[in-house]
């Protein structure tokens, strides 16, 4: 549905809530999420949804609500385990937060969620977007929910050619468009601006306008520039490390070893690497100094994985073992096929080579 009111007023104004809300009634997509508006539900799938799409989430919304019903069960739950729930959302530390969150509430608040958007922000790992999401939807507070798609519709709305990474940009765009959040619905305006950016007023030349209720009152899209806007500065260069990562089995178990507990990754088990593009002699050295008998070393495919400020680019190596009783000297755990599955978490950086790993052990080659 779109506003066809003619000389309709233009930019970020009071005139945009009624038709936003109107489509979002209408066409609003559902999402398991989207049931109800208990906090915990509300909670758990926003941090999920940070930099992950719908799409992926879903699964990993429905198996962990499914395993963790509620906060005091996340309070309770295993930190392996919670892991192994998270696996493949990456930011992992973000798990972590949940579960101090979650027993700080069993602590102070019989492990119900805060019921106001300064108490929930007080919270490890929840910032300003999450706690509004939270205290909006859930409990009706008049308080917006802007991330990077809110900030999109308003820089559109108001033609703000600004660069939105700026604090100054993003701090006045978020102040008009909080400003006109209606008293009686502010969770549905605000869920409704996180599916028009989500579904329609998307990035780049992509912008859905044909269909976006808000279109009549779209700067950018009257002066063609919806490609243009927002305006956001180039991000700096990643940078690029070698490593060598190294499969050692024994035909029945693999090698893992758990990672430090601070850090990138912390506390997730990952497969043993050397820092470096190792070539097969000194990848043999390597596995030497970890005491290994080398039945066979076989070069594996290379991969990549992408962090906000990092790359790892690795090569990997399958080392056949004819004996790993050496494994606990050299600070590694045996796993067999069912543990790695099912106990130890490992992150999608190494996920390539656990897909390798797999079909080894399954076809025994």
């Amino acid at each position: 549905m779109k506003s066809q009111v003619s000389g309709a007023p233009e930019g970020i104004g009071p005139w945009i809530t009624w038709p936003l809300l109107e489509w979002y009634r209408q066409y609003a997509r559902k999402l398991p999420w989207r049931e109800d508006t208990d906090p915990y539900h509300v909670w758990i799938s926003e941090i999920m949804l940070q930099q992950t799409r719908i799409e992926t989430v879903i699964p990993y919304y429905l198996r962990f609500i499914g395993e963790l019903p509620d906060i005091r069960a996340l309070a309770g739950c295993d930190d392996d385990r919670l892991m192994k729930l998270w696996q493949g959302l990456g930011y992992y530390s973000r798990a972590r937060n949940l579960k101090k969150s979650a027993q700080i509430l069993c602590e102070t608040n019989e492990g119900e969620m805060y019921g106001d958007f300064t108490r929930i922000l007080s919270l490890p790992g929840i910032g300003p977007y999450t706690a509004g999401a939270v205290a909006s939807i859930s409990f009706g507070e008049r308080v917006g929910a802007v991330d990077g798609n809110v900030l999109r519709i308003g820089a559109r709305l108001d033609l703000d050619e600004g660069n939105v990474l700026e604090n100054k940009v993003s701090g006045r765009i978020s102040e008009k468009m909080e400003a006109v959040i209606p008293q009686n619905t502010p969770g549905d305006f605000n869920q409704a601006l996180m599916e028009l950016g989500e579904t329609v007023c998307i990035p780049g030349e992509r912008a859905l306008c044909t269909d976006c209720p808000l279109s009549e009152h779209c700067r950018a899209r009257k002066e063609g520039k919806t490609g243009a806007v927002p305006v956001r500065l180039a991000k700096a260069r990643r940078k690029k490390e070698d490593k060598t990562v190294y499969l050692i089995t024994d035909g029945d178990r693999i090698m893992i070893r758990r990672r430090p507990e601070k850090g990138l990754l912390a506390g997730l088990y990952e497969f043993p690497w050397a820092e470096g593009k190792k070539d097969t002699a000194a990848a043999a050295d390597d596995i030497a100094a970890m005491g290994f008998q080398i039945g066979e070393i076989i070069p594996l495919q290379k991969a990549k994985h992408v962090f906000s400020h990092i790359e790892w680019h690795m090569t990997g190596y399958l080392v056949r073992t004819p004996d790993a009783a050496g494994s606990a000297a050299a600070g590694l755990i045996a796993a067999d096929t069912e543990e790695l599955e099912g106990v130890y978490p490992i992150p999608a950086a190494f996920g390539k080579y656990v897909q390798i790993l797999q079909k080894v052990m399954r076809d025994g080659r």
